[in-house]
């Protein structure tokens, strides 16, 4: 190369023609042509190495795709063939997301004989989603009675019946119970197969459900009822569970506020585990205005979970006492000593010991010890 490049320069340098120089030239261009063979020939063989390399892992990533749905497909067609027990299984179905059905509850609807379902249209679209084709029968508040009978007729005859309702936990607020207390009287074995419920994912979620509470469905339609249910639950200890309609909404709120006060906190639970849903806790008293500031906050179905008295404000009974305390014990420590004051404070108001001393420390500003 050194050589070529010396002959170029020289006939460059001295501008007369260098006949040598096209025979170099020729044999440069020969070189060129055959260094871009060699490299066009090792780009062609990379290539196809790594063609043949993506092949081979694409087609081991097929095979193992394949072997897993066949192992899948196997698993699924032996649970197809699982064959249940005569009773009346009652399954809890999705409230929003399809993703909450439980493989049992498959498993069951597959293989029951027959499905007895709130609403036939509505459990069609969920089987249809399942790809399962179980014969529906209707079974609704206004037929179930008589649909009950027909129900245990058919597990006399030794078939398999899976209970649903539109949403949810059949006979929670829904129809159901009669169809089960049927079916108990006449010695069938009844299966729960637990899932979704609007009741307790509400719960779960509202921070109220530590020391226990009691569900009352939906409230009475008219007000006078309504006003007398609520009422009567003035006094309950526990948190208090509701479900109710968005036509409704508004004024049972409004009734809740009017007979607990202004004392409560309430969880508002909206379309839950769907695309707008909504858990939101308000303070009793703002509540019906939260509700009012946005229509969209009026739609949908609705959990109210009302806070117990321990977890939500003081009663207006509870504040006058602590008052009341605050003042007995603030003039007997103006008077007398720390220990006396409190043990006359304690005596007076029946409250611990403990109590009313750590509030003479406060008042007093004092880390004594009693």
């Amino acid at each position: 190369m050194a050589l070529i490049a010396s002959v170029v320069a020289t006939g460059a340098v001295a501008g007369t023609p260098v006949t040598g120089v096209v025979v170099v030239r020729v044999g440069i261009n020969g070189a060129l042509a055959g260094i871009r063979s060699c490299i066009d020939n090792v780009v062609a063989v990379q290539a196809t190495t790594a063609i043949r390399k993506n092949a081979d892992t694409a087609n081991r990533k097929t095979e193992n795709i394949v072997c897993r749905a066949r192992q899948e497909n196997k698993i699924v067609n032996s649970r197809r063939e699982e064959k249940l027990e005569c009773a009346l299984y009652v399954v809890a179905t999705p409230i929003g997301n399809l993703g909450d059905i439980t493989l049992r509850a498959i498993d069951t609807l597959r293989n029951a004989d027959v499905i007895a379902a709130e609403d036939t249209r509505v459990t069609k679209n969920l089987l249809g989603h399942l790809g399962i084709a179980t014969k529906l029968i209707a079974v609704h508040e206004h037929n179930e009675r008589n649909a009950a009978s027909g129900i245990v007729n058919l597990l006399q005859q030794g078939k398999c019946v899976a209970l649903v309702t539109d949403a949810g936990t059949p006979a929670i607020s829904d129809p159901g119970a009669k169809v089960i207390a049927a079916v108990h009287a006449a010695g069938f074995r009844v299966v729960p197969i637990p899932g979704a419920s609007a009741l307790i994912a509400a719960l779960s979620a509202s921070g109220e459900g530590e020391y226990g509470f009691s569900f009352h469905g939906f409230l009475p339609a008219t007000a006078g009822e309504r006003r007398r249910v609520l009422d009567a639950l003035r006094s309950h200890s526990q948190a208090l569970v509701f479900y109710e309609s968005p036509h409704r909404i508004v004024e049972s709120v409004a009734a809740m506020h009017a007979a607990f006060g202004d004392t409560r906190t309430l969880v508002i639970g909206r379309e839950l585990t769907k695309k707008f849903e909504t858990v939101h806790r308000v303070a009793l008293a703002d509540a019906v205005a939260w509700l009012q500031a946005d229509d969209n906050h009026q739609r949908g179905e609705f959990v109210l979970i009302l806070s117990n008295p321990s977890t939500g404000a003081a009663s207006e009974a509870e504040v006058a006492k602590e008052q009341a305390l605050a003042r007995t014990l603030s003039a007997l420590c103006s008077e007398l000593p720390l220990k006396q004051a409190v043990a006359l404070a304690v005596k007076i108001s029946g409250e611990k010991k403990n109590k009313v001393y750590q509030m003479a420390l406060l008042m007093k500003g004092s880390s004594a010890a009693p």
